[in-house]
């Protein structure tokens, strides 16, 4: 089973779509996470290779905030305009 980011992905959805069920990840920044680690879009979850899945991890870690940091950031920025009036 693949996680990455804190999130189990679905096993049997292509990977392109798996990699969607982390916030903050949709659809078009799935297809760019995997050009840029040259993974196959249509490959399984559960055939992802353990060199995959570690190149998923690495290329979301190091590029990307998503999960916990995305989420903190978003209630930060709510709550700075909900300060200042304007939320």
């Amino acid at each position: 089973m693949a996680r990455i980011a804190g999130v189990d992905l679905p096993r049997d959805k292509r990977v392109e779509i798996g990699l969607t069920y982390i916030y903050g990840i949709g659809l078009s920044l799935s297809k760019e996470i995997l050009a840029a680690t040259s993974v196959n879009p249509d490959t399984r979850v559960k055939d992802l290779s353990d060199a995959d899945v570690a190149a998923l991890r690495g290329e979301i870690e190091e590029n990307y905030q998503v999960e916990g940091d995305l989420r903190r950031l978003e209630a930060m920025n709510i709550k700075r305009l909900i300060e200042i009036g304007t939320y």
